[in-house]
């Protein structure tokens, strides 16, 4: 069987059968890249990606590109993850730009961005500005400095848990406004930050039940951990 004979068969596959097949592709980079083969392709592979509701691309490495256009194609989907691991999306604020622009955004309820190093308070205000129903934000191990806390107390009403595990460019004052704003705000990870001890009682004084990690801060017992995702 020749190429053409082999590209000829697969082009009379149905859209639907299409899309299944692009399903078992694990890696993501290669899924990207199947998009841009021809535009039957590019359509089973939004397909695929719109039944989506979690998407992960931690371990993955993934540059603003190719992670932009698969998220624009999961239109359902809930709860993104492009952290930081061992070999790391190459993510930076164009990527949160381009991002931003994606349907779900809107409709996303959990985002990590986890050690993305190369994003600043401007990519994370732009991409903030549009996830208005976002519970669970995960922002540890980033540079982002009051700024960005500024943006998710104006645009995430419905914040539930913060993860600001290492951000010691972060103030008190950025958080006396996130627990502020944030009337829903239930518990917060401070691990590592630069913040005076009674910067922490004072965000009690502000929201009493407010579940601050580690426990250990002030001696809080029993206190349960703020979810990882």
């Amino acid at each position: 069987m020749t190429i053409e004979e082999g590209e000829a068969q697969i082009d009379q596959l149905p859209m639907d059968l299409l899309a299944h097949i692009f399903v078992f592709i694990t890696c993501f980079k290669d899924l990207a890249q199947t998009s841009s083969v021809c535009r039957k392709w590019r359509e089973g592979v939004k397909q695929s990606m719109g039944s989506r509701e979690k998407l992960s691309f931690a371990g993955w490495k993934m540059d603003d590109k190719s992670t932009s256009r698969l998220v624009c194609y999961a239109y359902g989907l809930k709860e993104l993850d492009i952290s930081k691991s061992r070999w790391g999306c190459q993510i930076t604020d164009n990527g949160l730009f381009q991002l931003s622009t994606a349907k779900c955004i809107a409709n996303l309820t959990c985002i990590s961005l986890w050690g993305m190093t190369g994003i600043t308070d401007k990519g994370v205000a732009q991409l903030i500005s549009r996830a208005n129903s976002l519970q669970h934000l995960n922002i540890g191990g980033t540079f982002i400095t009051d700024e960005s806390l500024f943006a998710i107390s104006t645009s995430c009403p419905n914040l539930k848990s913060v993860v600001l595990w290492g951000c010691r460019h972060v103030t008190e004052n950025g958080l006396q406004v996130l627990v502020n704003k944030c009337r829903k705000l239930e518990s917060i990870n401070v691990w590592g930050m630069r913040i005076p001890l009674d910067s922490f009682i004072a965000l009690l004084e502000i929201r009493p039940a407010l579940q601050i990690t580690p426990q250990s801060l002030l001696n809080i017992e029993n206190a349960p951990l703020l979810p990882v995702f």
